[in-house]
């Protein structure tokens, strides 16, 4: 509808090459974020939870097998809303957060001449130019997560984004430069790297007729790739969520306080200390990672199917 609306837009132009529009693979990547956001979430929260309490309600650091303990307590008390705290502005932020991210990922691939596949170059762009548009919500995300783990309540986004203006929403920016890390990380392993690994690894079982699907494929990549994605950005993960979970109302804690913190962790309990939720967090990529480019093969092969019954794809 849109590439005839407007037909000497290049935006909405369907390649050659992939049998898409750059506008088409847009959609591919929102919905794949989309149904991955909704599956990961329990975990994703389940990960959060556990970071959170590494510290007491006195300020001292929680062996990681206490905050473990901890998590599952809220988990039990409240399966339902435990599962779901966060996943508004979660889903909210496939809009925010996507669109700047995923706008410019594709925008410097299509410009750097790669038909909407995105390398390095891409990858870094991106995760530096969306952090500002992707920061406050995750923020939010925490925020709502923060208040449920206290009060088993979760607190209404419009609230948070009053505590915030409050202080001329300066508290919706905190953590921003560990995000950049982290997106980066994400960006080049989970959006780079897991794709390559996926045609390497569908090559191979075609080469040897093994008969394991796309699917499988897209499995099997994720698990490889999650570990080595979970130790880049674990230690950043854990740099935002004690940025970005304390009160808006109060301090905000610096990068410099929030190093220190995982350091004093780490002479108190070790590599451990370090890497809290590490566990869940490789089933949490591996979820994530393969729901995500699930949703967005199946939504770029619907776009491509359609092109094909219209007629769109050039000679």
């Amino acid at each position: 509808m849109l590439s005839s609306t407007f037909p000497n837009t290049a935006y909405f132009q369907v390649k050659k090459k992939n049998g898409v529009s750059p506008a088409e693979m847009m959609g591919g990547y929102l919905g794949g974020s989309a149904f991955q956001t909704v599956i990961d979430n329990p975990v994703t929260a389940y990960r959060q939870l556990i970071q959170q309490f590494a510290k007491g309600d006195k300020g001292e650091m929680v062996d990681p097998k206490v905050a473990r303990q901890q998590a599952n307590t809220v988990f039990k008390n409240n399966p339902l809303g435990a599962s779901l705290s966060g996943i508004g502005p979660r889903l909210i932020g496939v809009g925010f957060k996507r669109i700047p991210k995923f706008g410019f990922l594709l925008g410097i691939a299509y410009a750097t001449g790669n038909d909407g596949k995105p390398d390095l170059i891409a990858a870094t762009g991106a995760s530096i130019l969306s952090a500002p548009f992707i920061n406050p919500i995750r923020m939010i995300e925490k925020q709502q997560r923060a208040e449920f783990k206290t009060t088993g309540v979760t607190k209404p986004i419009l609230e948070i984004v009053k505590e915030a203006g409050a202080k001329n929403f300066r508290p919706l920016f905190r953590g921003t430069l560990p995000l950049m890390g982290h997106s980066l990380a994400s960006a080049t392993t989970g959006l780079v790297g897991q794709p390559q690994l996926q045609a390497w690894i569908n090559g191979k079982i075609n080469e040897g007729n093994l008969g394991i699907g796309q699917f499988a494929a897209n499995m099997i990549s994720s698990a490889l790739v999650s570990p080595i994605y979970i130790l880049m950005t674990n230690p950043l993960s854990r740099l935002e969520v004690i940025m970005q979970t304390n009160s808006m109302k109060g301090k905000s804690i610096t990068l410099r306080e929030a190093i220190a913190t995982v350091v004093q962790d780490s002479k108190e309990f070790g590599l451990r200390g370090v890497f809290r939720g590490q566990g869940i967090g490789i089933a949490k990529a591996i979820v994530s990672l393969s729901m995500f480019h699930q949703g967005r093969i199946w939504c770029t092969e619907w776009f491509r199917e359609r092109n094909e019954k219209l007629g769109r794809i050039p000679l």
